[in-house]
């Protein structure tokens, strides 16, 4: 089996498309379909097993892939590993910003250290990806770069930390389209909502056991999956995007529309798209998985 994209095979062949986070989840996924459409896809991150897993199972796909253990804190670090791809590939194409992560709690309980941490992984580490793909090759050859934020449109209660950082990098997003566009350089964002992948297993406790109701707080009546957002992605990166820049694209199934003002019903009537031929459903979710509205 290969990846079931919707988008023309050849579309980014000869390209060279980082991924950071691309060792699972909404990146591992990522980094997938932009090698099944031709891509070189590098994968960035911290965990050297989860890339050199991923890396593999694309090749055995017969796709191309490398990968770089970076963490994206790391000024310096990020610059040796942008220099590194550079003189491996030559030109770089394509930036995925997605690595992040964050943990639950309230404002009151975060400390300087926790907040601080989040912001820099969610925040700082993107502007520092994508500092360093202008300033080394994308101001002199031009490139698209999608930066992956979250569902933070009327704060982000139990997470604010996420929010803020979240918050921060559309404004980022927003700030590089102008600043960078006399390069030839695209910079736009895309905001998942509840996904079904294996972030979700990283939970425990109260939010753990909140994740398989989430749906029902959803318009659409189900959470998204992974290729759902890769396919936002890939379009943002690809030639048909080529007039939109500056823009946050949601893949949230309408959930920050929902109000008590409208009442909402369970449905079957938004499948899935599920073009993730080695995708697997989270295992908070496996016990709720009684139909496909849920599968990844």
């Amino acid at each position: 089996m290969h990846y079931r994209s919707i988008f023309r095979p050849d579309l980014f062949a000869g390209q060279t498309h980082i991924v950071t986070g691309g060792g699972s989840g909404i990146g591992r996924c990522t980094a997938h379909e932009l090698a099944a459409l031709g891509a070189h896809a590098v994968l960035i991150g911290r965990k050297q097993d989860k890339l050199e897993r991923t890396t593999a199972e694309i090749v055995a796909d017969g796709g191309a892939a490398s990968w770089h253990t970076c963490d994206i804190r790391d000024e310096a670090r990020v610059k040796e590993t942008v220099a590194a791809i550079i003189a491996e590939r030559g030109q770089i194409h394509g930036l995925v910003n997605n690595a992040g992560g964050q943990f639950p709690a309230p404002l009151a309980a975060i400390t300087q250290k926790g907040f601080e941490t989040v912001v820099r992984t969610n925040l700082v580490g993107g502007f520092l990806m994508a500092r360093e793909c202008y300033s080394q090759c994308m101001a002199a050859k031009g490139g698209a770069i999608v930066n992956i934020v979250a569902d933070m449109w009327f704060g982000m209660p139990g997470m604010g930390h996420s929010g803020a950082a979240r918050a921060g990098m559309v404004n980022f997003t927003e700030t590089a389209a102008l600043e960078w566009a006399g390069s030839g350089i695209r910079v736009n964002a895309v905001a998942p909502g509840w996904i079904a992948s294996s972030g979700m297993d990283t939970y425990s406790g109260a939010v753990r056991a909140m994740i398989p109701r989430l749906k029902a707080a959803v318009p659409l009546a189900r959470m998204g999956t992974e290729s759902e957002v890769s396919a936002a992605i890939c379009f943002l990166l690809s030639e048909g995007a080529a007039f939109i820049s500056g823009a946050t694209l949601r893949v949230d199934g309408a959930a920050p529309h929902a109000t008590v003002l409208w009442p909402m019903s369970a449905h079957d009537r938004s499948p899935p798209f599920d073009g993730f031929h080695r995708a697997t459903l989270p295992e908070v979710l496996r016990a709720d998985d009684t139909s496909d509205d849920t599968a990844d």
